[in-house]
């Protein structure tokens, strides 16, 4: 099975759905000739054109908007930020216009949208927004930890008719993993366990699932202890079962999150488990979030915002 990067994964699903559907198009900053900000759109304007993959000029609310429209009438839009946390001054059209349009028409009218690129990362422009984009009905949110879902999940998103919002990692763009070369898809709304354990669940989206592996193999070599790691690969849809059958099967829970911790997923999924799970616990439901603070960029301190191996571990050893 050939390993690539998660950059590559990306643009292979890109790759694939341009050339299976001709609805689907490109829009975003530098994303043709340019081949991208962090080159996911390598060589698909050489390979496409001027029409399918298309650079916009420095204006998300402009062309977040000109994707909703296109959609609307019936195209496949890709849109890509710079950074998610350029997000936030389109989110009228994110949230108002993509968000409610499929409900205000009654259904009739689908919105075919993907607004995709890198968050969290540990620069200025590092917000984690899915917590605040999940809370928004009429929205899908997913967050791939390897290239294997990255891949999964994008084509899935590109063929669903309802917004979805990719939200991909910087550092996890030259990281590499197993993909297959045959097609596949991945369902929005279905977690996986990305490893095996027995007495206590690792709850976590994005990087941060390679953090929590890592602080697995930490807590199996030195202290015995066998946890389960559980990817959610998909904010919203959330897989609550899965995260439950988890819970009960292990009977504690540390919640993994690059989020700041105030509204975090984690804070959804720490309120879900107490009303679902509640007897199933023999420990509180612990986080290990980000620190909540803006961008910290003294480089001793800038390296412990985003939750490391050790502070899971600590965490773990204190309920277990």
């Amino acid at each position: 099975m050939p390993v690539i990067t998660y950059r590559k994964a990306l643009n292979d699903a890109l790759a694939e759905e341009l050339a299976r559907d001709e609805n689907v198009v490109i829009i975003g900053e530098e994303v043709a000739q340019y081949n991208g900000a962090y080159k996911v759109t390598e060589e698909l304007w050489k390979r496409f054109g001027d029409k399918r993959v298309v650079d916009a000029p420095i204006s998300e609310a402009g062309f977040i908007g000109l994707g909703i429209g296109a959609s609307m009438l019936g195209l496949r839009p890709v849109v890509e930020l710079m950074f998610w946390s350029f997000a936030f001054v389109a989110y009228d059209q994110i949230v108002n216009n993509a968000g409610c349009i499929r409900y205000m028409s009654g259904g009739l009218v689908n919105l075919p949208l993907v607004i995709r690129g890198p968050a969290n990362g540990g620069t200025t422009h590092s917000h984690t927004p899915e917590s605040s984009l999940a809370n928004h009905p009429g929205v899908r949110v997913v967050c791939p930890a390897t290239a294997y879902d990255a891949k999964g999940l994008m084509k899935t998103a590109i063929r669903d008719n309802d917004p979805v919002f990719v939200m991909e990692n910087t550092l996890l763009y030259g990281e590499t993993w197993e993909v297959p070369e045959e097609e596949y898809l991945i369902p929005l709304g279905v977690a996986d366990v990305k490893r095996e354990g027995r007495d206590l669940s690792l709850i976590a989206h994005g990087r941060a699932v390679m953090t929590s592996l890592k602080a697995a193999k930490i807590l199996a070599a030195e202290h015995g202890i066998k946890a389960e790691v559980v990817d959610l690969r998909s904010i919203r849809p959330l897989d609550e079962e899965a995260i439950l059958q988890s819970v009960r099967k292990t009977h504690r829970a540390v919640l993994v999150d690059e989020n700041k911790p105030f509204c975090a997923v984690s804070a959804q999924i720490a309120a879900m488990i107490q009303e679902k799970a509640f007897d199933d616990l023999d420990a509180p439901v612990q986080r290990v979030c980000a620190l909540d603070a803006p961008a910290i960029y003294s480089p001793p301190l800038e390296k412990q915002q985003l939750p490391t191996a050790e502070r899971v571990v600590e965490k773990v050893l204190s309920i277990a």
